[in-house]
């Protein structure tokens, strides 16, 4: 499910909008904060995903999410990472982590 990002918009909160996607890419616009274009970069199938921007984004941010399958129940973790200023710290960090959350609780909810 994760290694296609075309899936990942099911996870997307509701300030993110114009998305638009392909198994690869993800472009998508954070309300009131930035447009985003990211990229897979390296995927490993059914353990690792890694996300990065393709195009010039207002910040460095990488996306790995981690996948760990134990019998019959499966441990996803999405860790970003972003070089974040002060200024960029104070306006995107709280966004970031909520994103981070949404997607996370989405996917622990969802039964594909």
């Amino acid at each position: 499910f994760l290694s296609d990002l075309n899936n990942h918009e099911q996870l997307m909160p509701e300030n993110i909008y114009d998305w638009n996607s392909t198994i690869d890419e993800a472009k998508f616009t954070i309300q009131n904060m930035a447009k985003l274009s990211l990229k897979v970069s390296l995927r490993i199938l059914n353990e690792q995903i890694i996300i990065l921007p393709t195009e010039d984004a207002p910040f460095a941010v990488e996306m790995k999410w981690t996948v760990l399958q134990s019998g019959t129940e499966t441990l996803a973790t999405l860790i970003v990472s972003a070089e974040l200023n002060i200024m960029m710290k104070m306006l995107a960090s709280g966004p970031l982590q909520k994103l981070v959350d949404h997607q996370t609780n989405t996917l622990a909810k969802a039964s594909f």
